[in-house]
């Protein structure tokens, strides 16, 4: 991943993701937390599965990711081990707080890996 795109995740805690909705083709965009690990960066859909971003990215796995006014594109691969997505999850509750993660995320039965060219 680019030092400039690394530089920009370091000083926030939500990337946008652009997505192609995979009914319309159009490219829809969404604020979403994420985690960073190595030249990976992790999402988790607050709906779990049922997110239409998440299936939108099952379909077609390319996103655009933009913090800080950095932007990125990169591979989406779905993670649907429970115990990686349960990783990820944990890993979302020591960035963001266990409670947090409780609240805003009723569903964690999917994850994102997403990675990121250097």
């Amino acid at each position: 991943m680019s030092s400039e795109f690394s530089e920009a995740l370091s000083g926030t805690d939500e990337v946008t993701i652009g997505v192609t909705g995979r009914s319309t083709g159009r490219q829809i965009s969404v604020p979403v937390w994420f985690v960073a690990e190595d030249d990976k960066i992790y999402l988790v859909p607050i709906h779990g599965s049922d997110s239409d971003w998440y299936r939108n990215l099952v379909a077609t796995p390319r996103l655009q990711l933009t913090a800080e006014g950095a932007t990125v594109n990169g591979t989406a691969t779905p993670v649907g081990d429970p115990a990686r997505v349960r990783q990820v999850v944990d890993d979302f509750g020591a960035k963001y707080g266990s409670q947090q993660v409780a609240s805003y995320y009723p569903k964690t039965d999917a994850a994102v890996e997403v990675s990121v060219p250097a």
